[in-house]
């Protein structure tokens, strides 16, 4: 190898290390402004069926082996989906949060998997997830469809290859952040009337997101109503 071809490649080298560098550096200083929990959901973590341990949250319920794992959407402090995961687990479903690195969940797809493998106990894994958490949470059951029952997808729209009847996508009408063009107007896609993208979670407004015309309780209600049909028709 000639020394300017050696030199040709060092220099080749440098140039895409640094423009490594640099991405990084600047995802890390976009992540830096995020959405963050809000008392009520910050209150919930001194239930006594909520553990917080190695960045997981588990919201246990008693006598059942349905387990939902609900991935955040991108730049939202994951306690902020506490509430809708605390009623659910009324309803009789295990409930697991992750922390995303960097509150970005295509940088942690597969946590999944170390949810699934440190609960034996569950027998029926549900995949969930709001807006790009949603995303991501599709693509993982797409690609896990042998241990994965069903899709719950929060202001999101179905990613990858998942089968119309193991899938619910519910979205609010008042919405401006999700891509609607992704929706193909099927039963399994259900638009909460009034609600917008927010207010799934518990983290205040969302900049470009429509003004909601119903409560975030109502919301949130409506939308465990519809999971808790979901998985029931499912399983029973």
């Amino acid at each position: 190898m000639s020394k300017n071809l050696k030199r040709i490649i060092l220099i080749v080298l440098s140039v895409i290390i640094v423009l490594f560098s640099v991405a990084i550096a600047g995802i890390y200083i976009y992540s830096l402004d995020y959405y963050k929990a809000d008392d009520i959901a910050n209150s919930l973590l001194n239930l006594e069926n909520i553990k917080q341990e190695d960045d997981i949250i588990s919201i246990s319920s008693d006598n059942s082996d349905i387990g939902i794992i609900f991935y955040p959407g991108a730049k939202v402090e994951y306690i902020s989906y506490l509430p809708i995961l605390e009623k659910l687990s009324q309803n009789g479903y295990n409930c697991f949060l992750p922390k995303m690195p960097l509150n970005f969940a295509f940088l942690g797809k597969n946590i999944a998997d170390n949810i699934i493998n440190d609960n034996p106990q569950i027998k029926t894994w549900y995949m969930a997830g709001h807006s790009l958490g949603g995303a991501i949470a599709s693509g993982y059951t797409a690609d896990n469809l042998d241990k994965i029952e069903g899709l719950i997808l929060l202001g999101a729209y179905i990613y990858k290859d998942v089968p119309y009847d193991k899938a619910i996508v519910i979205y609010g009408s008042n919405d401006l952040i999700l891509d609607k063009t992704k929706l193909y107007g099927r039963e399994n896609e259900i638009e909460l009337d009034g609600g917008n993208h927010a207010m799934f979670g518990n983290y205040g407004e969302q900049k470009g997101d429509g003004k909601a015309e119903i409560s975030r309780e109502e919301q949130q209600q409506k939308t465990i109503y519809l999971i808790d049909d979901f998985i029931k028709q499912n399983n029973f």
